[in-house]
Formats: C-alpha cells, structure tokens, sequence
C-alpha cells in the first residue's frame, strides 16, 4: 500500500527533522526540486555501481546494491517523465554542499572506507525518505502520491546500507562511527544555504 511505511526508525536514527523554512523553501522552487530530485537519483544510482565496481568481492553487497541501483534509475525515470509533463526543462544546476559535506568525513583506509561510505550511503537515504514523507502532503496530489510511493524503497535503501556497513564491518564499528557522521548531517541540514536543493541547508536568513 502507498505511503504505508513505518517511518518512526528512521525519524529516530535522524538527528533533527527536517527544518520548516526548508519545506517552505521548496514548495517556492517546485521546478528546482524536481531537477534536484532527478539529479539525487541519478547520483543514488552512480554511487551504488562505483561501490559494486570497487568491492567485487562482497557478494552480499553486490546483489543488494544492484537491485538499489535498478529502483534508483526507475525512480529516476519516473521523475523526468513528471518533468517532462509540466513542461520543466532538464537544466543543469549545481549540486548542494549536502552530499560532499557528509563524503569529506569518509575515512581513506580500508576497510574503515567502506563503512564510512555505506552509512553516509544510509543517512542519505535515510533523509531523502524523511523529505519525501514531510514534503508529499504540501505537494499538488499527483506529485504528493509519487512522493509517498517512494517511502518503501527509499526506506529499504536506508535498511540495506545500513545493515552492509554491519555486515562488512561489526556493530560496535557501525555504533562508534554513526554519531560523527549524523551529528555532520544534522549540522548540513540546519545551516544556511544560498541556493535551494532537495538535501540543503535552510534558506539565508
């Protein structure tokens, strides 16, 4: 059933919901979200065939990342088709500090980059899925009933990274290392940022 997602694991993993002024920042720049969106799908996609490239010998992770990365360019399909029937033009537009911010805490020794990279890969998904259920009933119907339809893969996603990283690494790793990271998440989220995307920052003050 659409929408018929418990999301209260993944507002608890979270350290701050999504701020007001970011939802009504983007209900100002509907075309941007859903260039962004589009964008934030492509990348999901990308970086899940990069980790199946570089890890070829984590059977388990390249079953579950090429599923991901099917369901990330579906979705990416679904989104430009919406574009493309408003009549949004597929513009280039930068991406936010969001996702780079989070990467630059990845350690560089293996295999403390593989976990690092797995739970920035969660808290990602974690916060696309969080957005999609606070923005989905502020939206016009048909892209607010899209939105919610996302909420089952998305927060299966956010699972999947999230059990790798304990899988290829251990629980108590997982355990010390998610505070850092979703305490930098937390920070990327409730700062200002000067141009809107789906994973900014608050809009300047």
């Amino acid at each position: 059933m659409k929408g018929a997602v418990d999301l209260a694991a993944i507002r608890d993993f979270l350290l701050c919901p999504t701020p007001e002024a970011w939802v009504g920042w983007a209900l100002q720049h509907p075309d941007t979200l859903l260039i962004d969106h589009a964008n934030c799908e492509k990348k999901a996609a990308s970086t899940a065939l990069n980790l199946m490239y570089r890890y070829v010998d984590h059977y388990s992770l390249l079953n579950k990342l090429s599923r991901l990365a099917r369901e990330e360019l579906r979705h990416f399909e679904q989104v430009i088709a919406l574009m493309r029937a408003r009549g949004i033009d597929y513009r280039q537009i930068a991406a936010s500090r969001y996702a780079g911010g989070l990467r630059q805490q990845v350690r560089s020794q293996e295999p403390a980059r593989l976990i690092d990279t797995l739970l920035v890969g969660a808290i990602i998904e974690a916060r696309s899925c969080e957005r999609f259920s606070v923005l989905a009933p502020r939206l016009d119907p048909e892209l607010g009933e899209f939105y919610l339809s996302l909420l089952k893969s998305e927060s299966r996603h956010f699972m999947d990274y999230l059990k790798l990283a304990e899988q290829l690494g251990s629980k108590e790793a997982v355990a010390a290392r998610l505070p850092v990271l979703l305490q930098c998440e937390r920070e990327l989220v409730e700062q200002p940022d000067t141009e809107f995307r789906f994973h900014s920052g608050v809009p300047p003050s």
